[in-house]
């Protein structure tokens, strides 16, 4: 067995997808399977025994399913878990709260609903399972006490925050993440006041078919309405626009000087469809200096030369830090290029935007 291998193990009850799985991580040289399960009991023993460095986990399975897996994995041996996921509504509910529960990303899997070209998926799995090997893994602060169906909602420590200024803000606030997103923005959401007074506009980078499914995980702030873009969409305060899976999304001013967002598709950018750089580069030509811009947790550089652009125009600028990242990529990169104003602990990142409106 190579050292210099990422291990892998695969956890799947299907027999045919387990080696659909295996087959596909096995064609890259720089990974090896070093092991199956087919339920999530085997998967801890595994995880034991084996210790390899990432898991691919599969979420329903007889005798114990994928996310009590993942809790008892996460809480007492954690490695980079790898949701494999299908698009029903059941499947995205499930992955999102197993995201919740310390999982660091998700694909879908070869067989979903969602049917992407297999080469695609391909490539997809083998870029996860690289980009989360040796990522941060976060064991949530209620991992001992947490109940699968049970207050999921409530399931980080959480400390709203009160705002006092005026009632709707000049300013506009674009996030953008990716590996270590989902739960990380949960928190951003949840601590945020009651009374938000701006908008907030997200790419999280997120296959298509699940972001709609995303916002509606997010909406759990009164104060805040969260939604999946769509093209013509008024800005409007109070609200929350997340960029769909299969298009880039940027905002335009029309002739009444509204703010309007612009859904399309567009190639790639950074390796990316929606691209935090064409967000954060819109955001600094449309709003300049009235734009608050969060890079986050996430493997690559998308984000980076946007938001840079941000700080050049006059716009304030976060980063968020390496301690709280599950992957200190992209955030990395821009604190790099001198385009951050303030690197920020997650926790704070909440507090920190609402001092900048």
């Amino acid at each position: 067995m190579s050292r210099d291998k990422i291990k892998v193990l695969v956890v799947e009850d299907s027999a045919l997808q387990r080696k659909i799985i295996t087959d596909i991580l096995s064609s890259d040289p720089e990974i090896e399977v070093v092991g199956t399960a087919n339920n999530g009991r085997t998967a801890i023993f595994k995880n034991d025994s084996l210790q390899p460095d990432v898991i691919t986990m599969d979420i329903e399975m007889p005798i114990m399913d994928g996310l009590e897996s993942l809790r008892h994995i996460i809480k007492n041996n954690p490695k980079p878990v790898i949701m494999m996921s299908v698009l029903t509504q059941h499947g995205t509910e499930t992955t999102f709260k197993a995201l919740e529960y310390g999982a660091v990303d998700f694909i879908p899997k070869p067989s979903s609903s969602l049917s992407l070209p297999i080469d695609e998926i391909s490539a997809l799995l083998i870029e996860k399972v690289k980009s989360v090997y040796k990522s941060n893994v976060k064991i949530p602060v209620k991992q001992e006490i947490a109940v699968i169906g049970e207050n999921d909602r409530d399931f980080f420590d959480d400390k709203k925050i009160v705002y006092k200024g005026r009632p709707v803000s000049d300013k506009i606030v674009g996030i953008g993440t990716s590996t270590g997103g989902p739960s990380a923005l949960l928190h951003i959401f949840k601590n945020l006041p009651d009374n938000f007074p701006s908008s907030l506009l997200v790419v999280q980078h997120m296959p298509e078919g699940f972001t709609k499914a995303f916002a509606d995980r997010l909406n759990v702030n009164k104060g805040i309405r969260v939604k999946e873009a769509e093209d013509g969409d008024l800005i409007k305060p109070g609200w929350a626009y997340i960029a769909p899976g299969h298009s880039h999304m940027k905002v335009t001013e029309s002739d009444k000087k509204s703010k309007i967002i612009n859904i399309y598709k567009g190639e790639k950018v950074n390796g990316h469809r929606p691209s935090i750089d064409v967000l954060f580069e819109s955001m600094a030509d449309v709003f300049s200096k009235n734009a608050v811009c969060v890079i986050m947790t996430g493997m690559g550089s998308d984000g980076a030369n946007g938001i840079l652009k941000v700080k050049d125009k006059g716009g304030y600028t976060m980063a968020q830090d390496q301690e709280s990242s599950v992957v200190y990529g992209m955030n990395r990169v821009a604190v790099g290029k001198g385009a951050i104003d303030e690197i920020v602990p997650l926790i704070d990142i909440s507090q920190k935007i609402v001092d900048h409106l």
